[in-house]
């Protein structure tokens, strides 16, 4: 477990992650991280899961409706 603390950023106030953390993540300057409440407080992962959900619905698009989209892409 690291322990972090809460700094003044800007006018604003956030927390550095440890480079371990960042790593672990596989994460960079940039990249977007999402919170999510969990039972025992927050939890934090660079996976997006309604993007994900949006994925699995264009595959299942694009599986169903292959012809369409080939005669669609000429």
């Amino acid at each position: 477990m690291h322990a972090v603390k809460v700094r003044k950023i800007g006018n604003s106030e956030g927390i550095v992650l440890p480079k371990e953390a960042l790593k672990a993540l596989h994460v960079r300057e940039g990249d977007i991280l999402y919170l999510t409440k969990a039972p025992d407080g927050f939890h934090i992962t660079p996976y997006d899961a309604e993007f994900a959900k949006q994925m699995e619905l264009a595959e299942q698009v694009m599986k169903e409706d292959r012809d369409v989209l080939k005669v669609l892409a000429r």
